[in-house]
């Protein structure tokens, strides 16, 4: 039987040939293809459908959340396993709900790796410990529930990060968006319910964690 194949969407070649290692000597497991940003991903899969992609969520260019959203709405039938070191609850709550079959925290052990593949091309969720942790710690301190829906940044509070992230204040950032400045200082206060975070500070690591920044 010929084994399943995979994709996986990360910006280090060291984190592809370190799966790829891991992957060898299992007859039924095989890394097919790695890719560095969402975009190559998306078009490697139009050309060389696969059976697993294991996606990063800190990619250049499109992020994985919104390589996850195009590979959900164009492929909707294709499996597809976060991989990240990231586990706060926004970044795990926004690939599961936009498709993902489970999040696999780096930093495991090979037997988790194996584990989590199989589970995922076999229609099963798998969730590391950490990723679940952040579920069910992650409502702490906002009018979010773990049941609630996520609702996707908008076009304006993606640029709104990204000029915060680059040190913007509230008036220069009115001024680049043609915005008064107590519309950034709205746009601010729902960003921190939103994604989550107490502070500006959470937000610049935000946007630097999806390499916005």
């Amino acid at each position: 039987m010929s084994p399943s194949r995979l994709i996986i969407a990360d910006p280090l070649e060291l984190i592809a040939e370190g799966v790829r290692s891991w992957l060898r000597d299992e007859d039924d497991l095989e890394l097919a293809y790695h890719v560095r940003t969402g975009t190559e991903l998306i078009e490697l899969l139009r050309r060389r459908p696969v059976d697993l992609v294991l996606l990063e969520v800190s990619l250049p260019g499109m992020d994985g959340i919104d390589s996850m959203r195009a590979i959900h709405k164009e492929f909707p039938s294709q499996r597809v396993l976060a991989f990240s070191a990231l586990t706060e609850i926004e970044y795990v709550n926004s690939m599961l709900v936009e498709g993902a079959c489970g999040y696999l925290v780096k930093g495991g052990p090979r037997e988790e790796l194996l584990l989590a593949l199989r589970a995922s091309l076999i229609g099963e969720h798998y969730l590391s410990d950490a990723a679940s942790r952040s579920i069910q710690n992650g409502y702490t301190y906002t009018e979010k529930s773990p049941d609630g829906e996520y609702i996707g940044l908008t076009q304006r509070e993606r640029e709104i990060i990204r000029l915060i992230a680059l040190e913007r204040t509230n008036a220069e950032i009115g001024a680049a968006l043609f915005i008064s400045e107590d519309t950034v200082k709205s746009h601010r206060k729902r960003l921190l319910t939103k994604l989550n975070v107490r502070t500006s500070a959470g937000l610049v690591k935000y946007a630097i964690d999806r390499r916005w920044a």
